[in-house]
C-alpha cells in the first residue's frame, strides 16, 4: 500500500477501536471522544490498563505490534474484570472484537488498581517470554542482527563459520516492509521450511493480491554513517527468486525486498563512481582500489609441481579450494563443435595454455563431457585458489615448477549485463558508471542493457523498445535521470564469488547493515578461539576480547548474586 492508503487504513482502525471501546473509556472515568482520537487513544488506553506509556510506541512498530495487539486485547478485558481463561481466548481469537461484547453487552466494572502480577506460574512464564521476544525483536530489527558467513567470497577478512553482529544503525535501520511476519526470522521458519511472512509470490512485486496490500513503502531511519569504499556490507540479494533458502528455484518467485536472501560483500564502487576491472583488479575513477590490510585478494592459480599433486602438499599451504587441470589434443579442441558441446552441457572451462600437441584447461566439467571427449587429468597440475602472497611463497618451493595466476579475456555470457555487445568477463570488466540519485545518463540501445533493470525493477517504470527508439512510461526517452543511489559490491575471492559482476547494481534500499563484530567462529568442527569477540574493521591482526568479556560477565553475575542476598537479608 502507499502511504495514503496506509493513512486511510489507520483511520479506519481508529474508528473501529472507538466504536468498540468508547463505553469502556467512560466506565474508566475518561471521555468518549478519547477512544476515537488517533494515537492519543492509545496513550489513554495505556493509563486505563495501567501499563507504561511506551507501549504506545510498540503498537506502531511493524512486527512488534503483531505481538503487542493480542497483549492489549487481553489486558483490556482484565482491566474490566474479565480474568477467566475463556475471556483470554475469546479476546485473542476474535482479533480484539471481544471488546464490542464488553462495550455493549457484558456487565463490566473497571478495576483501577488491579494487580499486574501474574496469578499463576504459567502466566508468569508467558509474560517473561513475551517480554523477551518483544525486546529481542526490537534489537534484531532496528539495532543489531546476528548473521552467519556461509561462503568464502570474503575469505581472509570473514571466514566460513564466522558468526557476526550486523549493525542496523550505522547506515540507518530500515523499517520492515513486510508487516505480517514471524519475529526474528528471515524468509523461512526454521524446522518447518516454510515462508515466515504473508506475501503472494505469484502476484509479483506489484500484484494486487490482498496479501501484498500489507506491504509498507520503503522507509529508513537516519543513520550516522554513509557507506564508504571497501566497507563490508550486508544486503538483500537483488535477484533472489528462491521460494525460501531451502527450496530450489524451479520457477520464478517474487519476494519483497526485505525478505530476499541476505548477502555480504565488499563495496568497491559508490554512487557516481566509474569502475573497471583489469585482470581481476578493481580500478575506481582510474585508480586501482587499495584494500585494507586485513583484506586479501584471492585468485585461482595453475600450480605445476615436479611430483604428482598430493594432499600433504595442499595442506602445507592451507589450500582448500581447487580444481583439476585437464588436457585435450589441440586438433580436437580447435574443432568449434567441441566448444559448442561444452557450452551446452553446463561445462565451463578456461584455456590455461597450449603447447604443440595439447591444450590445458581448468574449470568445471560435467561427467558426460569428461567421458565423451576423453579428457585427461594432469596429475602434477592443479588450479588452486590462493592470495598473491601465498602464490609468491609457493613459487619458492623446490617442488614447484611454475605457478601462474589464471586469467581469461574470453567473453562470459553469465556476466552482467548479459548482452552480446559487451565483451566482458570476471577478470576484464567495464568501464561502467555507477548511478547516483539525480544524475542523468544518455539512453540508447548500447547503454540500455546496463540500466534496464534499474529503470524497470528498482525504479518502477515501464519500458519498451521499438526499432531504435526507447519508450519509458509511453514517452520517447533519450536520457534517464536516476532516483536512487546504487553500489557495486564484490567479493575478495575474485574467482569464486557470486557478486555484482553477475547481477549488477545494488540499490541502497536493499542495504541491511554493516558487520561490526565477530562474536563466535567455528572451522573444521572446532572453535577458532582467536576470532571470538573480534572486530570486523580496523587494521592489523584482529584482537580477541573474549577474556575481557568473560571477566565482565563473571563480575556482573557476582554483583547480581550479592544484590539478591543483600535484599533477602
Amino acid at each position: 500500500m502507499t502511504w495514503t492508503q496506509w493513512l486511510v487504513f489507520i483511520i479506519i482502525i481508529q474508528i473501529l477501536h472507538g466504536l468498540g471501546t468508547w463505553k469502556l473509556y467512560i466506565e474508566a472515568g475518561r471521555q468518549a471522544w478519547e477512544a476515537f482520537a488517533p494515537v492519543y487513544n492509545a496513550v489513554v488506553l495505556m493509563k486505563i490498563i495501567n501499563r507504561p506509556w511506551y507501549w504506545t510506541v510498540l503498537l506502531f512498530l511493524p512486527i512488534v505490534n503483531l505481538i503487542m495487539f493480542p497483549v492489549i486485547w487481553v489486558e483490556t478485558a482484565r482491566s474490566f474484570g474479565k480474568n477467566a481463561a475463556t475471556d483470554t481466548v475469546l479476546a485473542i481469537v476474535s482479533l480484539g472484537f471481544y471488546n464490542y461484547y464488553l462495550n455493549y453487552v457484558a456487565p463490566v466494572d473497571y478495576i483501577a488498581e488491579r494487580s499486574l502480577k501474574p496469578r499463576t506460574a504459567f502466566g508468569d512464564w508467558v509474560s517473561s517470554i513475551l517480554f523477551a521476544v518483544v525486546a529481542a525483536t526490537i534489537v534484531h530489527t532496528y539495532f543489531i542482527q546476528p548473521y552467519t558467513i556461509p561462503t568464502s567470497s570474503l575469505e581472509k577478512s570473514l571466514l566460513v563459520g564466522d558468526f557476526l553482529f550486523v549493525s542496523k544503525f550505522h547506515y540507518g535501520a530500515r523499517v520492515p516492509m513486510t508487516t505480517v511476519a514471524a519475529p526474528m526470522v528471515h524468509d523461512t521458519i526454521p524446522g518447518l521450511k516454510s515462508k515466515s511472512y504473508l506475501y503472494d509470490d505469484n502476484a509479483g512485486d506489484k500484484g494486487n493480491s490482498w496479501k501484498n496490500t500489507f506491504q509498507l513503502p520503503y522507509l529508513r531511519l537516519p543513520g550516522f554513517q554513509k557507506i564508504k569504499h571497501n566497507d563490508i556490507v550486508v544486503f538483500n540479494w537483488p535477484v533472489d527468486t528462491l521460494y525460501n533458502m531451502y527450496k530450489p528455484a524451479d520457477r520464478t518467485y517474487y519476494k519483497p525486498v526485505d525478505k530476499r536472501t541476505n548477502y555480504v560483500k565488499r563495496c568497491v564502487g559508490l554512487p557516481g563512481d566509474s569502475l573497471q576491472i583489469k585482470d581481476g583488479f578493481v580500478y575506481v575513477n582510474g585508480k586501482q582500489n587499495v584494500l585494507p590490510d586485513r583484506a586479501k585478494l584471492q585468485f585461482f592459480h595453475t600450480v605445476e609441481t615436479k611430483p604428482d599433486i598430493s594432499m600433504p602438499f595442499l595442506n602445507q599451504y592451507g589450500i582448500t579450494e581447487f580444481t583439476n587441470v585437464f588436457s585435450l589434443p589441440t586438433n580436437v579442441w580447435d574443432d568449434a563443435r567441441v566448444q559448442d558441446y561444452l557450452d551446452n552441457n553446463n561445462t565451463h572451462l578456461n584455456v590455461v595454455y597450449k603447447d604443440s600437441s595439447t591444450v590445458h584447461l581448468v574449470g568445471q566439467m560435467s561427467r558426460k563431457a569428461y567421458e565423451k571427449l576423453q579428457f585427461q587429468t594432469v596429475s602434477n597440475k592443479i588450479s588452486a585458489n590462493a592470495t598473491l602472497e601465498l602464490a609468491a611463497k609457493m613459487k619458492q618451493d623446490p617442488q614447484v615448477v611454475s605457478i601462474v595466476k589464471n586469467s581469461s579475456k574470453k567473453r562470459d555470457y553469465s556476466v552482467f549485463p548479459h548482452d552480446a555487445n559487451y565483451n566482458w568477463n570476471n577478470d576484464f570488466f567495464g568501464p561502467l558508471y555507477i548511478p547516483e540519485a539525480g544524475a542523468t545518463v544518455a539512453l540508447n540501445l548500447e547503454t540500455l542493457p546496463l540500466y534496464k533493470r534499474i529503470i524497470t525493477d528498482y525504479e518502477g517504470h515501464t519500458l519498451q523498445v521499438k526499432g531504435n527508439q526507447i519508450f519509458i512510461d509511453g514517452a520517447v526517452a533519450k536520457d534517464y535521470t536516476f532516483k536512487k543511489d546504487y553500489y557495486w559490491l564484490m567479493g575478495d575471492n575474485r574467482h569464486n564469488s557470486l557478486d555484482a559482476r553477475s547481477w549488477g547494481f545494488v540499490p541502497f534500499d536493499h542495504v541491511v547493515g554493516k558487520p561490526v563484530f565477530i562474536w563466535m567462529s567455528w572451522g573444521d568442527g572446532k572453535p577458532r578461539w582467536e576470532r571470538w569477540f573480534t572486530t570486523v574493521g580496523g587494521s592489523g591482526k584482529p584482537v580477541s576480547y573474549l577474556i575481557p568479556f568473560l571477566v565482565l560477565l563473571g563480575l556482573w553475575f557476582g554483583f547480581n548474586q550479592w544484590r539478591k542476598r543483600k535484599k533477602a537479608a
